[in-house]
């Protein structure tokens, strides 16, 4: 479903920039130019606006605050990386790479990996992921969540049916890996199945643990979960094992500009991992992070 509304929503973007160029080339070229650059180019106003409002309401959060330079490097960083995710990767190449789970793709004794995606993305967002762990041995499976705006705790079973995949094929219990909304399925994943024993490790990057305050403007059910201090969120954690957020490594950004007040992206007794001057889209593929979370296969981790 979200691969053909990225397409067209895409296609016609495309299509209206050209269309304007096209009629305008001859008669006012400075105003084709123009027009088609607003049109293809204008998500980066959207963006540079959320920015504005993470600089003014992280001045509260207890988070290192963004240095003006630090913002326009995230938002250079977000301009150049989400076009790639939403505009190619997610609707043109979403099934571009098989879960890797047979025998003869799958090592004996190699920890397997289970991607979980975030809000208004699909399996296509990890390809860089899964590009770099094609023909390792691990075995791997990136979920697609649906329905699209559906609770967070519909998730649950596609998570727990992916773990269940990796953990026949490899033997061992599986890193899960997930992005902004991600973490919050896996967290009620955990709750649900009460599946501490079951998961070897979970890395959340740029997750709202505690809400955002841009979900203030999503009317979604699983965009009102998000929100900041919501009472789902609240109930994640009740009667939890005192040793749960142990399990989590957190990565989180002074310059999310989703994920904000930035520390909300963190969780108490996790391994909370500050990146500055990092984008929310953009930190999912920060050389550092994918490094530092995939060496957490090794069997010495």
């Amino acid at each position: 479903m979200l691969a053909h509304l990225q397409k067209f929503i895409t296609l016609s973007l495309l299509a209206a920039a050209c269309a304007w160029l096209l009629h305008f080339h001859s008669s006012a070229p400075l105003l084709a130019a123009a027009g088609f650059l607003v049109i293809a180019l204008g998500y980066t106003g959207f963006l540079a606006l959320e920015f504005i409002f993470l600089r003014v309401v992280n001045k509260a959060d207890p988070a290192p605050q963004p240095t003006w330079k630090e913002l326009l490097g995230a938002w250079m960083g977000e301009t150049w990386t989400a076009p790639q995710v939403f505009c190619w990767r997610q609707p043109f190449r979403t099934n571009a790479i098989a879960d890797q789970l047979s025998p003869q793709t799958v090592t004996p004794g190699r920890r397997g990996v289970v991607f979980v995606h975030g809000f208004f993305c699909n399996r296509g967002f990890w390809t860089p992921w899964l590009e770099r762990l094609q023909g390792s041995g691990h075995a791997f499976v990136a979920v697609n969540l649906e329905p699209l705006f559906g609770s967070i705790d519909d998730y649950v079973p596609q998570i727990e049916d992916a773990v269940q995949r990796i953990t026949q094929a490899t033997g061992l219990a599986p890193l899960l890996v997930c992005h902004s909304m991600g973490g919050l399925a896996a967290r009620a994943w955990l709750k649900r199945m009460k599946a501490e024993a079951r998961v070897h490790h979970v890395v959340t990057i740029g997750t709202p643990h505690r809400g955002t305050w841009l979900a203030r403007f999503g009317h979604g059910h699983n965009g009102r979960q998000m929100r900041l201090l919501s009472d789902w969120q609240a109930q994640l954690d009740h009667d939890m094992p005192a040793d749960r957020h142990a399990l989590f490594t957190c990565w989180y950004s002074n310059c999310d500009n989703i994920v904000f007040p930035a520390s909300t992206a963190t969780l108490p007794g996790a391994d909370n991992r500050l990146v500055r001057g990092a984008a929310h889209v953009q930190m999912a593929f920060l050389p550092q992070v994918m490094a530092a979370t995939l060496a957490m296969l090794d069997p010495a981790h």
